[in-house]
């Protein structure tokens, strides 16, 4: 799965060659000042022995040279560049792989820990969890006393349940942990999704092999997600996420036909949303794509495992974007 170039170390150390419990990686593409922060973060944490590890995918030289002055001297951390962008999936595949603690907790560069103690509880948990692939923590906004709703990655029937636990089909990449094992033997990330949906991809590749993911929602990051940024994406980002999910769906038998509702779905929010354009993108972008799409069919216990703890929450397609529409058409 893994096709990304190499990078290269600027500056710090590589892995430590003896054991250790987890790698702390994180991407950076910009942001300065908050990915300064992520690593800071990643640095506080205490009673785990971790390895940082800070890739570098497209920003300035200043950036770059306060990222190696940050680094230099450093024995459980390094900071890597790459000169073309390998995309999220991409960067998590070469993060992961130089190291080798047991558990890989990725941090967006936008994003903190809640406290000190978040990959030691996570090094519990996996403990008493033997095929527990990935937890999901809970994504908070950046004063850290609400809920990031942008970042909610799960049917929104489960947000009360924000602060609880939950079995789940996939985890929020701004924060969240992976078993190294579990990493392997589902082969990593998909790098040619490259951007959006790379995290639902990767939970359902370890769930068809016996796995589970689990929200556990008392550890938590808070995420200084960007506005603005997120607008520049807006039409790049719809078509991306459209494409992926609608090859994410074919990689696992859903027929042309059985998809039709869906495509509509999406172009009805390309429409409400400003981009009608995008999700025909999307679309052409997947069907282009399909001849070169490995396809599978769910095994019984995997499709039980999605009905009960992925779609039994999501309900009907109507009921989703029903509300939305309404919504949009009282206010114009």
């Amino acid at each position: 799965m893994p096709i990304s170039a190499p990078a290269r170390l600027v500056s710090g150390s590589p892995p430590p060659a003896g054991r250790y419990d987890a790698d702390i990686i994180i991407l950076t593409m910009g942001r300065l000042p908050e990915t300064l922060e992520a690593v800071a973060s990643a640095s506080r944490q205490a009673s785990a022995h971790v390895y940082i590890a800070l890739l570098d995918q497209g920003t300035d030289s200043f950036a770059r040279a306060r990222y190696a002055e940050v680094f230099a001297g450093c024995k459980c951390a390094g900071f890597f560049v790459s000169d073309t962008n390998l995309g999220v999936g991409g960067g998590r595949n070469f993060l992961s792989g130089i190291g080798h603690g047991e558990v890989i907790v990725a941090l967006d560069n936008d994003a903190v820990f809640a406290d000190p103690f978040i990959v030691f509880d996570v090094l519990r948990i996996f403990e008493y969890a033997p095929r527990l692939a990935a937890i999901a923590l809970r994504i908070m906004d950046a004063t850290g006393k609400n809920l990031d709703h942008g970042s909610w990655g799960f049917p929104k029937s489960l947000k009360p349940r924000a602060r609880g636990k939950f079995l789940t089909t996939t985890f929020v990449g701004a924060g969240h942990a992976i078993r190294r094992a579990a990493w392997r033997d589902a082969g990593g990330y998909d790098e040619s999704l490259f951007f959006t949906w790379e995290e639902y991809d990767f939970s359902l590749r370890a769930i068809a092999r016996g796995w589970h993911i689990e929200y556990r929602g008392e550890l938590a990051v808070h995420h200084k997600s960007s506005a603005e940024s997120r607008l520049r994406w807006r039409a790049g980002r719809t078509k991306l996420q459209v494409r992926n999910r609608l090859i994410i769906a074919r990689k696992w038998g859903a027929s042309w036909a059985s998809l039709l509702p869906r495509i509509a779905a999406y172009a009805l929010k390309g429409v409400l949303n400003g981009t009608p354009l995008a999700p025909l993108a999307g679309t052409a972008a997947a069907l282009w794509r399909d001849s070169r799409t490995p396809k599978q069919h769910m095994p019984p216990p995997m499709a039980r495992y999605v009905d009960e703890h992925e779609q039994a929450h999501r309900g009907r397609l109507i009921d989703r974007i029903g509300p939305e529409l309404f919504a949009r058409l009282a206010r114009e």
